[in-house]
Parts: structure tokens; C-alpha cells; sequence
């Protein structure tokens, strides 16, 4: 019996072990994820700023709605079936051309003059454009000279931004991102991970020495 019972006590320490680790690493992986989710949100909020400033900026302008055009586009057409349709009576057809000498009174609508362009941009003024989380990072890594950690930037964003939520994992994933498009470097000492940008890591070129010219 006590070989069973070390046994099953084996067993259940190697379970326990292997959940407590698949659990460390699920964590790991949730925090990933919300990272880089939290990040794609800071894009979107731009990009939808952007997009309402473009649109208030072409009604302005008087150019098309591409929303009216898509729907004027989208309208099935109808065939012509000329054995179903029946001829109108000689009353239908009386109350059908007085109806349209009624249509042709009416003055058609002036289209709208340069004055009311300016009042339409007047009217609907661009709101300053906020910067986004990638923006800010960069711009912060250009005024350093030496490298910097992810904390060390979130730290400096919260005091220069304190409106603004800004959180290391976003951070991290941000200088990760600009890694990959080559807008940054990485440099990693001892455990920890430093972060510079491109300017500032590659030595500046040496400039040629003008030759002295024999008086």
C-alpha cells in the first residue's frame, strides 16, 4: 500500500507542477495579447480622428459623398417588361403631364458659390490632431542620447502626458514594433532590454577634409 500511495503522490506532484506552469505561461501569453490589443486600439482611435477630419474637410471642399455614390451604385436596375405593363388611362395620363408642367415651373436649385464653401470650412473648424503612442515614443528616443528601457519611457510619457494612459507592456510592444520596421535599435544588457533610435545609433559619417590649396 505505501508504494501506491508514493506513487499517486508522484503523479500528483508532477500534475500540480505542469498546471502551475501552464497556468505562468497562459498569463504570459493573456498579457501578450492585451498589449498588443491595447496598441491596435491607439491605432484605430487615430485613424478614425483622421477619418472624421477628412470627411469635415470634403464637405467643406463640396466634393462627393462617396456614401451616396456607393448607394446610387449598389440600386439593382430594374428591366423593362413591356408585355406585363398596362397603357394608362387618358385621366392618368392628364394628371401625368400636369404634374410634370408643375415639376418644370419650379426653379432649379443654384449650386453652391464660393461663399458658401468658406462659410462651410468656417463652420467646421479641424481639430488639432493628437499624437498617437508611436509618435510620442519616437519623438522621446530622438531627444535621448543614451539608450533607454521600456519603463524608463513610460515614466517619462506619464510626466510630459498626464491625460494620457500609458502603460509599459504597450510601451514595450510599441518599441517591439518599431524594431521590426527598422525605426529603432535594441540593445540588451545583463536581463535588461535598452531601445534607441536609428539616428542615434549609427555613427554620423566622417566628413572629408577639404585639401590645402598651394598658394
Amino acid at each position: 500500500m505505501s508504494e501506491v500511495n508514493s506513487h499517486a503522490t508522484e503523479l500528483t506532484s508532477q500534475y500540480v507542477a505542469q498546471v502551475t506552469g501552464d497556468l505562468e505561461r497562459n498569463a504570459k501569453e493573456q498579457e501578450r495579447v492585451g498589449a498588443e490589443i491595447e496598441a491596435l486600439q491607439e491605432q484605430l482611435r487615430a485613424l478614425q480622428h483622421d477619418h472624421t477630419v477628412l470627411v469635415n474637410m470634403q464637405e467643406a471642399l463640396g466634393g462627393p459623398n462617396p456614401v451616396v455614390e456607393a448607394d446610387a451604385a449598389s440600386a439593382p436596375s430594374v428591366p423593362h417588361q413591356a408585355s406585363a405593363e398596362r397603357k394608362p388611362s387618358k385621366g392618368k395620363k392628364a394628371a401625368a403631364t400636369g404634374a410634370k408642367k408643375t415639376a418644370s415651373k419650379k426653379p432649379a436649385a443654384k449650386p453652391a458659390g464660393k461663399a458658401a464653401v468658406k462659410a462651410a470650412a468656417v463652420k467646421t473648424p479641424t481639430a488639432p490632431t493628437k499624437p498617437t503612442l508611436v509618435e510620442l515614443i519616437r519623438g522621446h528616443l530622438e531627444q535621448q542620447s543614451e539608450p533607454r528601457s521600456a519603463a524608463e519611457i513610460t515614466t517619462a510619457l506619464t510626466q510630459a502626458h498626464p491625460d494620457r494612459s500609458v502603460k509599459t507592456t504597450v510601451v514595450r510592444t510599441t518599441l517591439e514594433g518599431l524594431v521590426a520596421k527598422s525605426h529603432a535599435h535594441r540593445t540588451k544588457q545583463g536581463s535588461s532590454v535598452f531601445y534607441t533610435t536609428v539616428a542615434a545609433s549609427e555613427p554620423a559619417p566622417a566628413e572629408p577634409q577639404p585639401e590645402a590649396v598651394a598658394g
